[in-house]
């Protein structure tokens, strides 16, 4: 398996599903499936880093999460804790930078100050940027854009008729992160979930049954790989796509790639 390593997407998003279900093939609870969840996404920023990924956006805890049990949400919340004490220095030293995107409002207090203490310390980072989806969900994202934007109307900052795509994505959690290109879902289920709705329009879409806890660095490889098959028109016709092609870059192997963290190649 080879990938060309100039046509990597710029943005990944990944809806990180299957730990239950991992945990209950193991006849263990769901919390050992989130403990191991967790675990797995130090491969995949791994990987990421090492190939000049530049964005990777995780859907970590929507907001209809709120609606598990609440032994499920307090450890959900207590790995999130643990994650970002525990990888926080190694984040920092490969100068990823920390994003969050969601509401702040419900989020517990201890969480969302480690969480605004590890945006500013890495605010300055110019790697690859991670993006927690936090407490979000992308239809209230929608809604709380439309409603700043109808308060800056109302403001005298704009008029109805000045909006256009480009003046509501400003009114976006992060105006900053641009639209995935790739989004991949585990678990095999087949929906976005309330994820990046707006954002989402052009992505490409990966889904495999690989459950997340089991979803490494192979995996990853493979759904880039698909991800260069995929010609992307953007409304444009494939003669015309072809006609504006770049010639083709240098390749390398997958199997080249070199990794710099212990438990990865």
């Amino acid at each position: 398996m080879e990938l060309d390593l100039e046509r990597l997407p710029q943005h990944v998003a990944i809806i990180m599903d299957g730990n239950g279900r991992w945990a209950r093939q193991r006849v263990k609870n769901r919390i050992f499936g989130h403990r191991k969840g967790a675990e797995n996404v130090r491969g995949i920023l791994t990987c990421c880093s090492d190939l000049g990924i530049r964005y990777l956006t995780l859907y970590t805890f929507s907001e209809e999460n709120w609606n598990r049990p609440d032994s499920e949400v307090r450890a959900l919340w207590g790995l999130l804790a643990k994650f970002l004490k525990s990888e926080l220095p190694e984040l920092i030293k490969n100068r990823v930078r920390v994003r969050h995107i969601g509401d702040d409002k419900g989020i517990p207090t201890s969480n969302l100050k480690q969480l605004l203490a590890a945006e500013i310390e890495t605010a300055h980072f110019d790697g690859l940027t991670l993006s927690l989806a936090l407490n979000y969900g992308g239809r209230q994202e929608i809604m709380r854009a439309a409603k700043l934007f109808t308060d800056d109307v109302i403001k005298g900052l704009y008029s109805n008729d000045q909006l256009s795509a480009e003046l509501f994505s400003r009114y976006l959690y992060d105006p900053e992160l641009p639209d995935p290109d790739l989004v991949i879902r585990t678990g095999g289920e087949i929906r976005v979930s309330n994820f990046l709705l707006w954002q989402i329009a052009y992505a490409e879409f990966y889904f495999t049954e690989t459950l997340w806890p089991d979803f490494g660095r192979d995996d990853f490889i493979e759904a880039l790989a698909e991800f260069q098959k995929r010609e992307r028109r953007f409304g444009r016709t494939g003669e015309q796509v072809k006609n504006n092609r770049r010639p083709s870059p240098a390749r390398a192997p997958a199997a080249d790639i070199k990794f710099s963290r212990s438990g990865s190649r």
